[in-house]
């Protein structure tokens, strides 16, 4: 070994003798130490849940209890194919977070308009009942991922996010409303 036990049973670095070697020749107490270092973080995100995704591609759910949140969010990741199911089920409300324009182009059947870009879109979304579940998109996903931090925030139950926003749903070939 190139360290020394000290009392408590760890191991303290000798670092002479660890100059000496090849980069390759890790001493076996400093293996031990990157390990523990991993475990430590590993411990910190113990309170996470996960679940799996309703889309065929599968993503991590994770939750965040949000500053004004009584309880935390469930936010599930799906393609377009599991957000035209969740839709036919009835169980979601579409959110779409683009501007009013955009929203005029084309969106999904019954969405509902709530602009990321407008000064009031928190004031906006904290009307909104925070038990429903809701499927989340914009045009390409970027500002419905950042909107997600404004759903935790607001303690908002279940979202669901369309990953690749309305540009996934087009390229998969489901219809848009106009």
């Amino acid at each position: 070994m190139n360290g020394v036990k000290d009392p408590v049973g760890t191991w303290r670095l000798n670092l002479a003798a660890c100059r000496t070697g090849f980069p390759w020749q890790t001493p076996r107490h400093m293996k031990w130490s990157w390990t523990s270092i991993l475990a430590v973080l590993g411990l910190a995100t113990t309170g996470c849940r996960h679940e799996t995704s309703v889309g065929p591609a599968g993503a991590a759910v994770g939750t965040a209890a949000g500053a004004a949140a009584a309880t935390s969010t469930v936010i599930r990741h799906v393609d377009a194919g599991g957000a035209e199911r969740l839709i036919a089920d009835g169980k979601v409300v579409v959110l779409d977070v683009r501007t009013p324009a955009e929203y005029a182009a084309g969106h999904l059947e019954g969405a509902q308009l709530i602009n990321f870009s407008a000064p009031d879109f928190a004031t906006n979304l904290a009307k909104l009942d925070r038990q429903q579940p809701y499927l989340l998109h914009c045009a390409t996903g970027r500002r419905s991922t950042a909107a997600l931090k404004v759903f935790e925030e607001l303690g908002f139950r279940d979202v669901t996010h369309l990953d690749g926003g309305l540009k996934a749903w087009t390229d998969a070939g489901k219809p848009v409303s106009r």
